[in-house]
This record gives structure tokens, C-alpha cells and sequence, in this order.
């Protein structure tokens, strides 16, 4: 009976833990969720607030690892490019599509939803159950100990099943006919493997900042979940790329 105290105290824990973290991530959901639906100001001050968080974070990380003050003002520089640029584009997708020429409409809601975030999160909840299943080998332990090529696996699977879908019932605009090609198909596991590279990248980049600087998480300020840096270091490799390579020629060119 000795034993039996020490482990409900620890059942309990992990049930407050998971309550703590569903709350937290149901409140993510319905505020992201509102603002993606009503677009416009909203859409952009959420994406404004959530860059400013995550640059708090990441001058946080910064300054721990940081060499002297002007290996710090270049890593803040860095930031501010690499968080900005991600934020404008995610921005950008809802309020006024990619590039100056496309418009002021944007993507609407589900479009967004779909074709831009979706992916992101299939490649997180991919890889998540491909490696506890599976496991195997690991990418990077030093950096990252829980990531094997078997999550990453799942993870691009994950998010081709959701390109595919995408192309299927075209919620993409611009198409007449729900349907999908074989060219269709191969370019859709494309862009799911390319997204699960990318966001997992992103992933990784994070881990190593936070390695070199001794910190578990980028921060405290999502309970049950850490810093905003935890949750979107995905999301922002993939927009910062659908910046350097949709965007930022479009407004140089």
C-alpha cells in the first residue's frame, strides 16, 4: 500500500496535466478558429499579436546563448526577418492572397483551412503516432531525441492524405470540377513530403535554439503547452518559405 499513494498522486497529476492542456488548446482553437472566419483586421491582428509573442520567445532564447552583444543584435535581426516574413504570409493568404497583383479578397476561411494550415497539423499528428508505433532510428538525437524518420514518414503521409483530399474536392480556388488526376495525386504527395520537410525543419531549428540555450520550453505563457514558439515553430517555417518563394519576388519584381 506504500507504493499505491506515490502512484495515484502521480495519476492525478497527469490528469490535471491533460486537463490543463485540452483547455488550453480548446481556447487556441475557438480564437484562431474566429479570427481565421472573420479575416479582415481580426485575422491581422491575431497574426501581428502571435509574431510579437513568438519574438519575445525567441529574444528570450536568444540572450541565453547568445556571444556578445553583436552576435545578439544578428540573431534578433535574423528573427524579426524570419518571424516577420512568416507572419506576413500567413496574413497574407487570408486578407489579400500572395503577392501585390492577387487582390484584396484572399483566401477564404476553409481555403486557408485547408490548403494552407491543415497540412501542418497532419504532419504533427502523423508523426506523433508514427513514433511512438513505430519507432526507430532517430533524426537528430542530440537535438531532438524524440524525432525518428518514422514520424517524419508519418507525418509527410499525414499531409500528402490532406493535399490529396484538397485536390480532390477542390477547395482550392480558381477550379470548376471537384476531382483528382494522377498528375494531380503525385504533385499533392509533392507538397506533402515538402510540407513535412519544411515544418519539421522548422521543428528542429527550434529544439536546437532551446538546447543551446538549457531551456525546456521558449516560454510559460500557453499553460500545459509552454510558448507560443513550441506551438508554431511549424507553421512559421512553412510560411516563411511561402514568403521567400511566393511573396518577396513578387513584391522585388
Amino acid at each position: 500500500m506504500a507504493g499505491a499513494e506515490p502512484r495515484l498522486r502521480r495519476l492525478r497529476s497527469v490528469g490535471t496535466d491533460l486537463s490543463v492542456r485540452l483547455a488550453s488548446a480548446v481556447v487556441m482553437v475557438l480564437v484562431a478558429g474566429g479570427a481565421l472566419w472573420l479575416g479582415g483586421w481580426v485575422w491581422l491582428g491575431l497574426c501581428g499579436l502571435a509574431a510579437l509573442g513568438v519574438l519575445w520567445e525567441w529574444n528570450r532564447i536568444v540572450r541565453a546563448f547568445a556571444a556578445g552583444p553583436l552576435a545578439e543584435i544578428a540573431w534578433l535581426f535574423g528573427g524579426a526577418c524570419y518571424v516577420g516574413g512568416a507572419a506576413l504570409a500567413m496574413a497574407m493568404v487570408r486578407n489579400g492572397a500572395l503577392g501585390p497583383d492577387a487582390g484584396a479578397g484572399g483566401y477564404g476561411p476553409l481555403e486557408v483551412l485547408v490548403s494552407f494550415l491543415l497540412p501542418v497539423i497532419a504532419v504533427d499528428v502523423g508523426a506523433y503516432f508514427a513514433g511512438r508505433m513505430i519507432g526507430g532510428p532517430k533524426i537528430a538525437p542530440a537535438i531532438s531525441p524524440s524525432k525518428t524518420w518514422a514520424g517524419l514518414g508519418g507525418g509527410a503521409v499525414a499531409a500528402s492524405l490532406v493535399a490529396i483530399a484538397n485536390e480532390a474536392l477542390d477547395f482550392g480556388p480558381g477550379g470548376a470540377m471537384p476531382g483528382v488526376s494522377g498528375s494531380g495525386i503525385a504533385l499533392a504527395v509533392f507538397a506533402g513530403m515538402l510540407i513535412a520537410v519544411i515544418a519539421q525543419s522548422g521543428d528542429f531549428f527550434e529544439s536546437w535554439m532551446k538546447r543551446r540555450a538549457g531551456l525546456k520550453d521558449s516560454s510559460g505563457l500557453i499553460p500545459g503547452h509552454g510558448g507560443l514558439f513550441d506551438r508554431l515553430d511549424g507553421f512559421i517555417a512553412v510560411f516563411f518559405v511561402l514568403f521567400l518563394v511566393a511573396l518577396l519576388p513578387a513584391y522585388l519584381g
